[in-house]
């Protein structure tokens, strides 16, 4: 019995220093973190593709954005939405950092990892750029349906 009580009260304890946010702050969380990693890892892409110069860096840079954009509509696209669902479902007061699952968070780790990985292989830098280019346009267009559940939300 006591045990129980002591369990409670340190779970009310911790509950106060949860970062509680609304539902909106969740999709704005989302929508900033898609947008920001996108724009950073297109970003880095680019460079890489103009650094390698020559008349492949326009070619290299249309099938980045190309398939950057392909991916959102047939992949990121349906993440996105299963994300909002999740996050109005949850609905608010939730902590701020589960704004995604921790599957999904364990799929941000694996991704860090695995660019991590490619960019120690001997992969030319054009083509290291068209991988990041196309996976940063794929976030950050893909972030739109984040942007557009967080403008719906508001009151």
């Amino acid at each position: 019995m006591a045990g129980g009580a002591i369990q409670e009260r340190d779970t009310r304890h911790l509950a106060r220093y949860k970062p509680a946010a609304s539902s909106r702050a969740h999709l704005l969380a989302a929508a900033l973190m898609w947008t920001l990693v996108g724009a950073g890892l297109g970003s880095v892409g680019v460079v890489w593709v103009l650094e390698a110069g020559g008349a492949r860096s326009l070619l290299f840079l249309a099938a980045g954005l190309a398939l950057g954009v392909a991916k959102a509509a047939f992949v990121l696209r349906r993440t996105a939405d299963r994300a909002i669902a999740r996050i109005r479902a949850r609905g608010d007061g939730r902590c701020l950092g589960g704004f995604f699952s921790w599957r999904t968070w364990l799929g941000v780790l694996f991704m860090i990892a695995a660019g991590r990985l490619l960019r120690s292989t001997s992969l030319p830098p054009e083509w290291l750029g068209l991988v990041y280019t196309a996976i940063g346009a794929a976030l950050v267009t893909a972030a739109s349906r984040f942007w557009r559940a967080w403008w719906l939300e508001r009151t």
